[in-house]
């Protein structure tokens, strides 16, 4: 999974080197690419298989009007390529008067569940305070799936008023909706939120934990920092269920990522020897990367 995602503005100091830190490795923390954190991009690889390949590319108002379609199959591909029009560029609805009205005003009418969790990447997208409320209404009664989606796009948009649902989200009893709602809390740039992610440091659930950390630390907490280095241990990441090389290789690259932007140069012996004798190269070069911006090298 990985997309970009909305980060907290900061002003940085020439010389600060926090502020590099939080400015360079912080940008790279956006997740886990793990076991389903986000069903979001699985889902994509769905609509791939659909056959819609054809499918001609678009303006915004020629998507807008699809989603306006009677048509399943046209509003479904329309949510799709909308969502990836704005995952490459979030401003592309600036241009267009009401889109974003409407983009809320039709996700309010659909039914159909698979275009609906569609719209929400969209809407997550869109980065609008205006969505929060319609998406934390259709938490209520939701399935698990679909409240991934909802809980991911509260956190994608970033505003304050979806702190409400995204703590409910932490102490849910599915494992899923809680490493969804621990990423999107880390997403929102509070650091009053640090206390209530704590307690899924310790979750039974090695993916609830590892984006707890990653959450915590985003924050700018160095409480996740024994679940992060363990993160790194090669042998207990190989023992989690059903993890695949490369979904241990993104746990590894974003636990560096965020080891380094809490810890600083206390951070270097593991750095160092993770640069020099991971036997994955993107690993090491994460590491070398990580040395880098912390002025190690």
């Amino acid at each position: 999974m990985s997309e970009e995602r909305p980060e907290t503005p900061e002003e940085s100091q020439p010389r600060d080197l926090e502020k590099e830190v939080e400015g360079g490795l912080l940008r790279g923390l956006v997740g886990l690419f793990i076991v389903p954190l986000l069903v979001v991009v699985l889902c994509v690889a769905v609509f791939v298989g659909f056959g819609w390949i054809a499918y001609e590319r678009q303006t915004v108002s020629g998507y807008l009007n699809d989603l306006r379609s009677g048509w399943r199959s046209t509003r479904a591909q329309a949510a799709y390529e909308l969502s990836k029009v704005l995952l490459a560029d979030p401003e592309a609805l600036n241009e267009e008067p009401g889109a974003k009205e409407e983009l809320i005003r039709i996700f309010g009418e659909v039914e159909d569940p698979e275009i609906r969790r569609y719209l929400i990447l969209v809407l997550g997208y869109t980065r609008d305070p205006a969505a929060v409320p319609v998406l934390t209404e259709a938490l209520e009664g939701a399935d698990s799936q679909t409240r991934i989606y909802l809980l991911w796009a509260l956190g994608t948009v970033g505003d304050r008023e979806a702190i409400p649902p995204l703590l409910e989200g932490l102490t849910d009893g599915d494992a899923g909706i809680r490493k969804t709602a621990a990423f999107a809390v880390g997403e929102l740039g509070d650091p009053s939120l640090v206390d209530r992610l704590l307690p899924l440091l310790e979750d039974q659930q090695a993916d609830v934990r590892w984006n707890a950390a990653l959450a915590v630390s985003r924050l700018g907490s160095d409480a996740g920092v024994p679940v992060l280095e363990r993160m790194l241990d090669r042998r207990l990441t190989s023992a989690v269920p059903e993890i695949t090389p490369e979904q241990q290789q993104e746990t590894m690259i974003s636990a560096i990522r965020a080891l380094a932007a809490v810890r600083g140069a206390d951070a270097r012996p593991m750095l160092d020897d993770l640069a020099e004798n991971d036997p994955s190269l993107k690993v090491r070069q994460a590491a070398i990367e990580a040395q880098q911006a912390l002025g190690l090298q």
